[in-house]
């Protein structure tokens, strides 16, 4: 639901894509290089709201103006002017409008597969600080350059630059290397039943200052981080293997079924057995 009140452009890879809002959208084949479906320009206002009950690829979202509400690890979290906002693929994910708010953003939609590794990793932010104008400036050039000249070197440097500014969010230089050497460990051992204590031992660090530093780091608590990890992994198990939905819950860490089934589907949008029946 966009509303009377919200105006958007777009870009996209393909010309293959029928939906009514991708009707007035300029054609750029070169993001394919890069694995983009489309990127584009939202001013949204009330009583804008998009839900996707499985994303198909890694999305990530960049306030320009004003603010909006995202989905992420189950709720829905403010995004403010300058801060942007990374979806993983193959989850559900939801945005909309505050009542009386205005929200620009920009945005970029990888399509992507199961069977290959997304852009988001064990170590992007979910939402953090962003120089949003830059990826507007990019795509606002991108988007231009489509709908006149075309000109395909100038389509390959704006397209360059829109994925590198997703890149340089998603994989992010690691300011404080403790941080990802613990995630890097508590990652290989999903099955074990950590506790703050031990991932705040094993980083060097207080629970309190290990807290901060993921809040900073990642936009998640050490714990919610924790069962990110879990639930990505499991995701992955329930699409390559044939193993059973209980065994993956042991395999990433959950004693009980039960609470694995609620948590994954909190966090991506419906249970493993629903995820097995649709494949």
């Amino acid at each position: 639901m966009f509303g009377p009140a919200t105006r958007y452009r777009v870009a996209r890879a393909t010309a293959d894509d029928a939906r009514s809002w991708m009707k007035w959208s300029h054609f750029c084949p070169l993001l394919q290089q890069h694995h983009i479906s489309h990127v584009g320009i939202m001013d949204a206002a009330a009583p804008f709201e998009i839900v996707r009950t499985n994303l198909g690829g890694t999305f990530m979202i960049a306030c320009v103006e004003g603010e909006g509400v995202v989905l992420v690890n189950g709720g829905w979290k403010k995004i403010r002017t300058n801060q942007a906002c990374l979806q993983p693929p193959f989850m559900m994910n939801a945005m909309k409008c505050l009542p009386g708010k205005s929200w620009k953003f920009a945005w970029v939609r990888y399509d992507e597969s199961r069977e290959v590794h997304p852009i988001i990793s064990s170590e992007s932010p979910v939402i953090g600080a962003f120089a949003s104008g830059s990826l507007q400036a990019a795509i606002d050039g991108l988007y231009l350059e489509a709908g006149g000249d075309a000109a395909p070197a100038l389509l390959h440097h704006w397209s360059e630059l829109i994925h590198q500014y997703v890149v340089r969010f998603a994989q992010p230089h690691r300011q404080d290397p403790r941080l990802w050497e613990v995630w890097r460990k508590v990652e290989a051992q999903l099955s074990r039943n950590w506790t703050l204590a031990e991932i705040a031992k094993l980083a060097r660090m207080s629970g309190e200052h290990l807290r901060r530093v993921c809040q900073k780091e990642l936009g998640r608590s050490p714990m919610q981080h924790l069962t990110f990890l879990r639930l990505h992994k499991a995701q992955h198990l329930l699409s390559v293997t044939d193993d059973k939905v209980e065994y993956i819950a042991r395999e990433v860490g959950f004693e009980s079924v039960s609470t694995f089934s609620n948590t994954y589907k909190k966090w991506v949008g419906w249970r493993p057995s629903e995820q097995r029946g649709g494949e």
